[in-house]
């Protein structure tokens, strides 16, 4: 019996059991400390009391996978997938919409990432959770929350805040690979208006590759570091101040491809995948009158990231060692960017009352820049971008009460965007658009029961400019994205509270989709055709719909079952495709898209899981997850292998104390997270065009060691 069937197998064994726990465990309702609130809405909101498909990932979730970064739970959220390319996870999708990389054009993500009020939208590596209290992945369009930064969806990881009593914690794992992750935080009252928390935290280890040609196998490590401060100050009943500073420090090597798609490298240039962030936020609230509350929130962040790639993934000589169907050819590709962004919010929201409307209203200013130099070997000279945007916005939100169990919420945000983009080859834009989002859902909340409801909602991405001069003149430019979301959810708790349940029904239908394509030119002077000239095009249309469900169920004092599952179809529209690899422009001949599947759109993806109470201060967690095949761009038709994940966790508390044995990919599955398609690397075959795939983290097996003040 295969380790995937055993362990199912055993979770019905479990499950069932879990049926006949004592009567006085399962009859127990649920406390108001059971409730989660989504924070990343304008006001705080009950997961179970506001329209929209929403996942939310507590800190024991993320503890006891012992995630260290958001890739390593974003399986958990239905209908969410991430690409890496990089040494982390660091692009996400949501229900098929979202960016699989980014190179030398700049780029609006459709996926938003906030990190306690920060916006690091487009900084995926800067995601760490490092004393989390919980990661909220809100899917759909967020056009009024969070405007042309989350056309498909919105993650707002939240950090513990500095609370009223002193706590903290300390943790040490180690693990195969020379896995080294320490943690530590520490928070409380200063004073009686004054709070604070600080938290640090280090992760270290070799990788997972081992470069063959120098000998090493810490080509591909992980050196993270994560400083975070927050302090709370309340001079006043009606006036409150919050601060937050973070700091990261990334220094990660990055050696991900193979030209024989093992995790054994050849290179003997291997990449680097660096990031040095330095942000604060600050959230000022001002009871203003019984009725009205003033908040204004700020932010301002700076970031130099510094990438690089082996080109040719292989060694100068290599030629010399193995038989070669062509010359061999050797580069090395260098990105350095920095990048500065200012945001200022400013909100008036109503008290709620019972009875009445509720609204927001607010103006929203967002001010970045972006520089990008990058060195490649085929070029004569390095290449620089400047490139700036100015997005102001005023946006809306009304909940009105239409009856005793009915409400109806409308929200609308009116975006002004400006840019600026000049660069080394003499090239100069001035962009300049419109943009509007907006919601309207319906909801029934019975007196006893789930709530009920409807929502449609518009999304949208602002438009841009494909950086490369070789790009033909009439693709330079592209188009502003939009996206139309159609939902029909439910979610509450039931059979007394033992259940959570949460299912959305969605049909998103996209326009004028950005689609990352890339020409192969030949380059003059070298022995194969290996510049990639990527630019970003818009295709006429597409669409998806799907199933997104989870839930938690509390069989009884000594077991916990949860589970999510996706489900999703997607497909271009009327897409003709010059770019793809099977396509000849030459002659006028494009590949056919109509009815393909969007790209990293897995058509399912799962979670099953379950923690057993053994008694004596022992506890085991064990779960498995999947995901479908899917196409890895637009450009091939190469597609990931589908995949089944097994983690287990067994630990022992005595008092503040625990220690646990875990191991995370127990069936040692090959994962795949990105991949191309449209091109040959391997002089040994004569460049013929094949896949390469990038692979996750292997089997992991590791022990930790945790105190709790």
């Amino acid at each position: 019996m295969s380790l995937t069937r055993f362990f199912l197998s055993a979770w019905w064994v479990v499950f069932a059991a879990s049926l006949q726990a004592d009567d006085e465990a399962l009859d127990a309702p649920s406390s108001d400390d059971d409730r989660i609130l989504v924070t990343a809405e304008f006001r705080p909101v009950d997961l179970f009391d506001s329209a929209g498909s929403v996942s939310v990932i507590d800190a024991t979730t993320a503890r006891e996978r012992q995630a260290s970064h958001l890739e390593s739970v974003l399986d958990l959220a239905p209908n969410v997938n991430y690409s890496a390319g990089a040494s982390r996870g660091q692009f996400f999708q949501m229900r098929g919409v979202g960016e699989r990389s980014e190179f030398v054009d700049p780029i609006n993500p459709s996926v938003g990432l906030i990190i306690d009020g920060i916006d690091l939208t487009g900084l995926g590596g800067a995601a760490t959770l490092v004393d989390l209290a919980q990661a909220e992945v809100l899917r759909g369009p967020q056009g009024t929350l969070n405007g042309a930064n989350a056309m498909a969806g919105l993650i707002n990881l939240v950090s513990v805040g500095p609370g009223t009593e002193t706590s903290g914690y300390s943790e040490m794992r180690i693990g195969q690979r020379g896995l080294r992750q320490f943690e530590a935080a520490l928070g409380g009252p200063a004073t009686e208006q004054i709070g604070y928390r600080l938290a640090y935290g280090s992760s270290r280890s070799d990788g997972a590759q081992r470069n063959l040609f120098l000998g090493r196998n810490d080509t591909a490590r992980i050196d993270e570091q994560t400083l975070r401060g927050r302090v709370s100050w309340q001079p006043h009943q009606r006036f409150r101040l919050e601060l937050v500073g973070l700091l990261l420090d990334i220094d990660n090597g990055y050696d991900g491809f193979s030209l024989d798609n093992t995790r054994n490298t050849l290179s003997d240039e291997p990449g680097h995948d660096r990031q040095d962030t330095r942000a604060l936020a600050a959230r000022m609230t001002w009871e203003a009158s019984p009725g009205l509350d003033i908040e204004l929130a700020l932010s301002g962040l700076s970031a130099d990231l510094d990438y690089g790639f082996d080109v040719d993934w292989a060694f100068v000589g290599i030629c010399e060692v193995f038989e070669c169907l062509a010359p061999e050819y050797s580069a090395f590709d260098h990105y350095e960017r920095s990048q500065g962004n200012r945001t200022a919010d400013l909100r008036l929201l109503s008290r709620a009352s019972p009875g009445h409307p509720a609204w927001v209203l607010g103006a929203y200013y967002r001010d970045q820049s972006q520089f990008l130099r990058r060195e490649f070997t085929f070029l004569p000279a390095p290449f620089e971008r400047d490139f700036d945007t100015v997005n102001r916005a005023l946006y809306g939100q009304v909940d009105w009460p239409l009856a005793e169990r009915w409400s109806v919420q409308t929200g609308l945000r009116y975006e002004r965007r400006r840019a600026r983009y000049e660069d080394s080859d003499s090239a100069a834009f001035r962009p300049s658009e419109g943009m509007w989002g907006g919601r309207f859902a319906v909801e029934y909340q019975p007196d006893a029961g789930p709530l009920w409801y409807g929502l449609v909602s518009r999304g949208y991405k602002a438009g841009g400019i494909n950086s490369n001069s070789a790009v033909p003149g009439d693709l330079r430019e592209f188009q502003t994205e939009t996206l139309w979301n159609y939902e029909l959810g439910i979610k509450g708790r039931v059979l007394n509270d033992r259940l959570d349940l949460r299912a959305a029904l969605f049909w998103q239908d996209r326009r004028s989709i950005q689609t990352q394509q890339a020409i192969l030119l030949p380059i003059e002077g070298s022995n194969c055709p290996c510049e990639f000239v990527q630019y970003t095009a818009n295709a006429t249309a597409g669409q998806s719909y799907g199933l997104e469900t989870e839930a938690n169920f509390r069989a009884g004092s000594r077991w916990f079952l949860f589970g999510s599952l996706g489900l999703m179809r997607s497909r271009f529209d009327d897409f003709e495709n010059f770019s793809h690899a099977q396509a000849d422009p030459v002659n006028g001949v494009p590949f056919e898209m109509d009815g393909r599947d969007l790209p990293h759109a897995p058509e399912y993806m799962f979670a099953l899981g379950s923690i057993l109470r053994l008694g004596a201060g022992w506890s085991l967690r064990a779960e498995i997850e999947g995901k479908d095949a899917f196409y890895f761009s637009s450009r091939h038709e190469v597609r990931s292998q589908s995949f089944t994940r097994v983690h287990a966790r067994l630990a022992y508390q005595a008092g503040a104390w625990e220690l646990a044995l875990w191991g995370r990919n127990l069936g040692n599955e090959d994962v795949q997270v990105r991949g191309f398609g449209a091109f040959g690397n391997d002089p040994r075959k004569g460049y013929v065009q094949e896949p390469y795939v990038q692979f996750a983290e292997p089997r992991t097996i590791g022990l930790s060691v945790r105190y709790d003040l």
